[in-house]
């Protein structure tokens, strides 16, 4: 793909903003990446349940209606539950922004190409399927504008960005599933009590 952004420029460069909201991510490269930038108890790394980021993502942000939900998610994912954009657009949570970064491959499994590669547009499926605001994001500068248009405004938010298919060195964390299950449930026990 050449001369793209790299996804944990995104993440080092929005991270404070992050940091605040609910945060859901897809396993693999986009977990890792997060999770190094610091680990919060408000993120939720969605390890093998690959296409369900988004769902629980919309579960979260219906439930929790007074907090900003962000659900950061790959291609390859998003292409195995591809109906989910659908879902989004039809229940459309003031509260939540879907950020899909697409490297055209599954690089966690493997780096095997996906239909983006060959024209699959995310960007044009969600604004097809209803989605109130989606936006591509192709530029550092882009991308923080994106999404920090989408952390203020009020009305779902779909955010696309083309980035390298490069990953982190390792695909190890320092915290385990269920470690990471407990933090995040007793975070949000905590912000129904608010």
């Amino acid at each position: 793909m050449g001369d793209l952004m790299l996804r944990a420029d995104v993440l080092r460069a929005v991270y404070p903003r992050l940091k605040d909201q609910v945060v859901v991510t897809i396993m693999g490269a986009v977990a890792v990446e997060l999770y190094n930038l610091g680990h919060q108890p408000n993120f939720f790394y969605l390890e093998h349940g690959m296409g369900l980021a988004s769902s629980m993502g919309l579960g979260l942000a219906v439930s929790l209606p007074k907090e900003k939900v962000t659900v950061l998610d790959g291609d390859g994912s998003v292409l195995m539950n591809l109906g989910s954009l659908s879902t989004l657009a039809r229940y459309r949570p003031p509260n939540l922004t879907h950020w899909i970064f697409d490297n055209e491959s599954l690089l966690s499994v493997g780096g095997f190409p996906t239909a983006t590669g060959t024209g699959t547009d995310l960007a044009g499926i969600a604004e097809k399927a209803g989605a109130q605001h989606v936006a591509k994001a192709d530029t550092l500068e882009a991308a923080e504008q994106a999404f920090a248009e989408a952390s203020e405004r009020d009305g779902l938010s779909v955010i696309v960005s083309k980035v390298e298919a490069v990953g982190p060195a390792s695909f190890a964390m320092d915290i385990s599933l269920l470690e990471n299950r407990f933090q995040f449930a007793r975070r949000l026990q905590g912000l129904t009590k608010l």
